[in-house]
């Protein structure tokens, strides 16, 4: 799994580079343990080279979500393919979970 990761205006976008599946999610897992463990407030993923997540990625996410929220953190997801966007809906993940369509309109709704 590769993560890409830039700061914009104190928002941390990082950028996965692979499915995320369940060899992958103990490396997502470790990555994001990082980041929330320096308490970063505001994270945006990017799906848009993610073409499949499985039970353990979503797992993963849910995981990162809720180390975050017990800090104040915000996490935010953009760019899901159709299929993934669909995985998140059938599981209600879309209700959990703020998903922008495109990058500017997520960093502005910070």
């Amino acid at each position: 799994m590769q993560i890409c990761m830039e700061d914009k205006d104190g928002i941390v976008v990082c950028r996965l580079r692979s499915d995320v599946d369940i060899n992958s999610s103990p490396d997502v897992r470790n990555y994001f343990e990082r980041l929330t463990r320096d308490k970063k407030e505001k994270i945006l993923i990017d799906f848009k080279d993610v073409d499949y997540v499985d039970s353990s990625g979503l797992a993963t996410f849910v995981e990162i979500f809720k180390n975050m929220r017990t800090y104040g953190g915000k996490l935010k997801l953009m760019n899901l393919s159709n299929k993934v966007r669909g995985l998140f809906e059938i599981t209600k993940l879309d209700k959990l979970f703020e998903i922008a369509a495109q990058e500017a309109d997520a960093l502005s709704s910070f």
